[in-house]
């Protein structure tokens, strides 16, 4: 079940929402039984193997058999949600390296739904009672927890995620059943970041120390008619994430632009075009009139996530 981009629901309706922090890392269902997790992203990629933690955490559940909602986050040094430091596990698929990153990049799992319990769907279950049934299982160790909800006060509960530095809130109607796969209007995501997740269509390239590869990124999101482009995103890169892009991105060059319309003669000078199929995540401070991003940072590669997952992230009433 996947949120809409919206605003906070108007004061008297407040006690009708639950409210819960937006953690800034790769959701992920956790199918346990007999004490065995396996672990899917939202595009159904099994990615058990690269994240051995969540196998301790099946452990401490014993026989229970359960499958869990939630998101997988790495944290820095202040205890904050780091989509950086999460970059360097998520493609990790050697077993060796796994080990290796367990120790320097760990990561842990924030249940947020229970789907399942003990064999039986949960999915026609009110979101307030799936969380109480859920908050039942206290799930609480050195990898694993599940980060309270709030009823009501969503402003409270926005200045709480500000105060911390986090993402936002995502604001949940309590009487509300869980929707496989659908965006729904019952879940909203209040972000205090703008993000917006882009497919890569392309690069420009670089100069000077960037010269022989990535200047900036062409990046679109697709719509009725095809790739939008939405701009190009020249900062928030490091020399280790330009090279992990460049070794991404070369397999899938291509003959002409992927992009529905023609880009402005700037962008497309020294373009190499690529198959539309890799997505990565951008900040930014807004919408130009003509669809295009003003001031993107670029904030990773989204390997959970392909084409059809992403949308306009724009807020609605």
């Amino acid at each position: 079940m996947l949120a809409t981009t919206g605003s906070l629901p108007p004061p008297v309706e407040d006690d009708a929402w639950a409210y819960e922090m937006k953690w800034d890392g790769v959701r992920a269902v956790l199918y346990v039984a007999d004490g065995a997790a396996r672990v899917l992203t939202r595009s159904d990629r099994d990615v058990t193997g690269t994240y051995p933690e969540m196998s301790t955490m099946a452990a401490s559940l014993g026989s229970q058999e359960v499958v869990l909602d939630g998101e997988i986050v790495a944290f820095d040094g202040t205890g904050r949600p780091d989509f950086g430091e999460l970059q360097q596990r998520m493609h990790v698929v050697s077993p060796a390296a796994v080990q290796s990153l367990v120790a320097t990049v760990p990561v842990s799992f924030l249940a947020f739904d229970l789907l399942q319990l003990a064999g039986k769907s949960l999915l026609k279950v009110p979101y307030e009672q799936r969380r109480e049934l859920l908050e039942r299982l206290e799930l609480a160790g050195p990898r694993w927890a599940t980060p309270p909800a709030f009823v009501g006060d969503g402003a409270a509960a926005v200045a709480a995620s500000q105060g911390q530095g986090l993402e936002g809130v995502v604001a949940k109607r309590r009487t509300s059943t869980y929707a496989p796969g659908s965006r729904s209007r019952d879940w909203l995501k209040i972000k205090n970041i703008r993000t917006q997740e882009v497919v890569v269509g392309g690069w420009r390239l670089g100069a000077g120390s960037r010269a022989g590869g990535i200047g900036s990124l062409l990046v679109g999101v697709p719509g009725p008619d095809g790739l939008a482009y939405a701009g190009h995103v020249g900062t928030g890169f490091s020399h280790a994430g330009l090279a992990q892009l460049l070794a991404a991105l070369a397999p899938h060059v291509r003959d002409g632009s992927p992009f529905a319309q023609p880009l402005p003669r700037a962008d497309a000078f020294d373009a190499v075009w690529v198959e539309p199929s890799l997505v990565g995540e951008v900040g930014f401070a807004e919408w130009t009139k003509d669809g295009r991003l003003r001031h993107p940072t670029w904030r990773g590669l989204r390997g959970d996530k392909g084409p059809s997952d992403v949308v306009w992230e724009r807020e609605v009433l």
